[in-house]
């Protein structure tokens, strides 16, 4: 079963301490590091391995043009001013971003897979089993696993590369993915892949 890496919001916004966006991790949050750690980890073992990464980013136009405001979390957004493309908000924080070659896909909603080519780059890459992981587990990881599995893929999560702001929402979310697939840490998924 061809195998892909997910890497979902990596960006200095929902990453950085200095981000404005603190729903993948709190301000202050003492595990910042960790995820930043294991995050790397995947990306490395990954890489090691041959297995395709495909990097998911956030971002919205200039001044926020054309974003539909119709839930809190994009009015949040909108009036930060948050995540513009080209901003450093919405640059890969450093470390987690692409190599030459590999996959890039941008989206402007919840799910990844929503008004992306993300299902297009998962098809032209073969990916019938998903990796997912990043920030916030109870957003895009969660909401993209679900997508990913009413597709038909095989779905995993590297949990110790995901973060919510608060622990029980990442916990929430583990709990229901776990319904839709393995949830393990980087070093067991990739074991499984060597």
């Amino acid at each position: 079963m061809k195998t892909a890496v997910l890497a979902l919001h990596y960006q200095n916004e929902v990453l950085h301490p200095d981000g404005r966006i603190r729903l993948g991790v709190a301000e202050g949050a003492p595990g910042r590091e960790a995820v930043v750690e294991a995050a790397g980890r995947l990306l490395a073992a990954a890489r090691r391995r041959g297995l395709p990464l495909v990097h998911v980013r956030i971002a919205f136009p200039p001044g926020h043009e054309g974003v539909v405001q119709n839930a809190p979390i994009f009015r949040n957004v909108v009036a930060s001013g948050a995540m513009e493309e080209g901003s450093w908000g919405a640059a890969f924080h450093d470390g987690l971003g692409p190599l030459p070659g590999e996959a890039v896909v941008t989206h402007g909603r919840v799910n990844a897979f929503y008004d992306s080519d993300l299902e297009q780059v998962l098809a032209g890459i073969g990916a019938e089993r998903l990796i997912l992981a990043g920030v916030a587990t109870n957003s895009v990881v969660e909401h993209s696993a679900r997508h990913a599995a009413d597709m038909g893929y095989a779905v995993a999560l590297a949990a110790d590369a995901c973060s919510a702001g608060q622990p029980h929402l990442h916990q929430a979310a583990l709990d229901n993915i776990a319904l839709l697939g393995e949830v393990s840490t980087v070093a067991a998924l990739l074991e499984q892949d060597a």
